[in-house]
């Protein structure tokens, strides 16, 4: 799927992505995301919406990337992770151009973790990924 991004899909622009999904789902969905831990149950919601109305990826790649960002976002805020690029190999394995490392040395792919959630469903929660994944090292 080729994805057409406002901004180039660097590390630098992870914020900006999140930040645009923010006021997007304020807009669209009424609903505030303020980058907490908590919020993830919120944009698992409207993902589990998309599903239910039969959405797949390849019409809403966009808003899932913005998505995954800012759930990268709230690992960033919220769990000490950093978001950095990745080439070659590496983005061939994780399918996506940005992740984010953790404290513990793991990485992360939130942005994949969103598109895993829109064709898996509830077994591929938001709020368990970040659980999981970065609760054990929030400082």
């Amino acid at each position: 799927m080729e994805l057409r991004l406002r901004y180039a899909p660097e590390a630098v622009n992870a914020g900006r992505f999140a930040a645009d999904i923010v006021v997007s789902a304020a807009r669209v969905s009424g609903v505030e995301l303020d980058y907490s831990v908590a919020s993830l149950a919120v944009v698992d919601g409207i993902i589990e919406e998309f599903r239910g109305s039969g959405i797949v990826s390849g019409q809403v790649g966009e808003t899932l990337f913005g998505f995954g960002c800012y759930v990268g976002e709230v690992m960033v805020r919220q769990g000490g992770a950093a978001w950095r690029a990745v080439d070659g190999e590496e983005a061939a394995a994780f399918g996506f151009p940005l992740v984010v490392d953790l404290p513990s040395g793991q990485v992360g792919n939130p942005i994949g973790k969103v598109f895993r959630r829109l064709e898996n469903g509830p077994r591929d929660s938001l709020p368990y990924f970040y659980t999981v994944f970065a609760e054990p090292w929030r400082g």
